[in-house]
């Protein structure tokens, strides 16, 4: 969003494409933000209706990119929209259809805890906000009945008839922004995640203590409803463990567990947080004071350890761990237990990436052109890396991230005529017998099938093509090809004789 906001402030066109039915991300389930304390929501929403209101903007939400082709300066995307059954253009976002609909199902947007209606809008600041028909459980798709909503609407903007929409864009330029997602909890079964209904993850006690959350900004144990007053915290569930989650840090577990420490004693002045910790990674601006704050003036109680066990007993939850620093083992009865997990790649990152030819590694997180020189760019000209799909990231890196992949953009922009790697791949048509061995091996689609007539025989055959603008040199056609019809610039055999007999 920030990308596309400065785009569109240089005076070029961009084009969001968000799969959710509203923009925002995962800052829009945040309550406050670390280490200013600000409102999460009040720093998002003006960014989200400036979007809106930018006309070189367009924004496709509900919507997910199928299939990416061409180059720099000459992608083409197909992006298919899918089916709200509700009419953007009739829609005044009033809020009847969902009121008076009478299906609930659990809330993805507040992380199960709470519920949503079959027709609804995932938050209030929605943008666009016009509300999605989750057909999947609405009694009309599911049962031929009910139509309530149809019924209730005044600008007859309901229409069940409504399809899947592919959508065919150009583009010069293509910024990731695809994020993160959490680590599965239940993997480490020792902690009860799944099992005990007060074992909840960071991202669900986010949306407990917000004011527009599931219960009101009310810290509240999930399986009674009961006031919550001992909460244990639980970092590092996943990071920094090569056996059962992933090898990295995932750097803003220290500092959004000290930010719910904080928030739970504003909330719960006279109850107690315990906060178990491998090791704090406060390195940011302010991040440091920020975790003695909630150590020093709010009483959070830091025990440098790690959780062996979670278990019930007597109506309570019961954490056995180790702290380090006593050489002693720790017991604490809580009333909930909140688990930092890790920020893990997207489920389909290496579609993604296969779709749009960046490399990634094995943790499925994109890779950089190079991590010092080229930090947002990729491989692949024209594609560009913003945000948590790198690494992870917090909001004023991904926002620095954004506004650097832009500036790429809008510099790639300002050429009229774009200098290009001389070191490609050609192939020699009069040795190519069209196998395309070559082509299955590029990793980035340069090779195309062309019509080739033979001077010699004058027949017309088909043969294999390098697209000069999408070949990287990366000489994987010249090592497949049995025939040897691809070389690479420079370095074919008479000029790598040439060179060695010069010595």
């Amino acid at each position: 969003m920030q990308a596309a906001i400065d785009i569109g402030f240089a005076g070029y066109e961009a084009v969001i494409v968000e799969r959710e039915p509203s923009i925002g991300g995962r800052m829009a389930q945040f309550d406050k933000t670390f280490p200013t304390l600000d409102c999460a929501a009040c720093i998002l929403t003006p960014k989200m209706v400036t979007a809106s209101r930018d006309k070189n903007i367009t924004i496709y939400t509900y919507s997910e990119v199928e299939e990416v082709t061409g180059y720099v300066g000459n992608y083409v995307a197909k992006i298919r929209r899918r089916a709200r059954s509700v009419d953007s253009e009739k829609c005044t976002g009033c809020g009847t259809c969902w009121q008076k609909c009478p299906k609930r199902v659990p809330s993805e947007f507040d992380q199960q805890l709470g519920t949503r209606k079959a027709i609804y809008i995932p938050f209030p600041q929605a943008v666009p906000r016009v509300p999605v028909i989750d057909r999947d459980n609405c009694i009309y798709f599911q049962r031929g009945k009910c139509r309530i909503c149809e019924k209730m609407c005044e600008a007859k903007a309901i229409d069940f008839t409504q399809e899947d929409e592919i959508i065919e864009e150009k583009f010069g330029a293509i910024i990731v922004a695809t994020g993160f997602t959490l680590f599965d909890a239940s993997v480490y079964g020792e902690y009860g995640a799944g099992k005990y209904k007060d074992v909840i993850t960071g991202l669900q006690f986010e949306r407990m203590v917000n004011s527009s959350g599931p219960t009101g900004g009310k810290i509240e144990r999930p399986s009674d409803g009961r006031e919550v007053k001992t909460v244990v915290f639980v970092a590092c569930v996943g990071s920094r463990d090569r056996a059962k989650g992933v090898a990295y840090c995932s750097r803003l577990c220290c500092m959004y567990t000290a930010k719910h420490g904080l928030l739970f004693k504003e909330h719960v002045p006279d109850g107690q947080a315990y906060v178990f910790y491998m090791d704090i990674r406060a390195a940011g601006k302010n991040y440091e004071e920020f975790v003695r704050r909630a150590q020093e003036k709010y009483g959070v109680q830091y025990l440098r350890g790690r959780v062996s066990r979670i278990f019930e007993h007597d109506g309570q939850l019961v954490v056995r761990g180790a702290d380090t620093l006593s050489g002693l083992q720790v017991e604490v009865k809580a009333d909930l237990v909140v688990l930092a997990t890790a920020l893990i790649a997207r489920d389909d990152a290496v579609d993604v990436a296969r779709m749009l030819g960046i490399p990634y590694d094995e943790n499925r997180l994109f890779t950089e052109g190079h991590p010092k020189l080229a930090p947002v760019e990729t491989v692949t000209s024209g594609v560009y890396l913003t945000g948590a799909c790198q690494a992870p990231k917090d909001i004023p890196d991904t926002v620095a991230t954004a506004s650097a992949a832009s500036v790429k953009a809008v510099g790639l922009f300002s050429h009229d005529v774009l200098t290009a790697d001389p070191v490609v791949t050609y192939i020699d048509p009069s040795l190519c017998s069209g196998c395309l061995d070559c082509q299955e091996s590029c990793p980035f689609g340069a090779i195309e099938v062309v019509e080739w007539r033979d001077p010699a025989t004058r027949n017309t055959r088909e043969v294999a093509h390098v697209l000069e603008s999408l070949c990287h040199g990366c000489g994987n056609c010249t090592v497949v090809c049995r025939a040897g019809a691809p070389n690479l610039a420079g370095f074919d055999h008479e000029e790598i004789l040439a060179e060695v007999m010069a010595i």
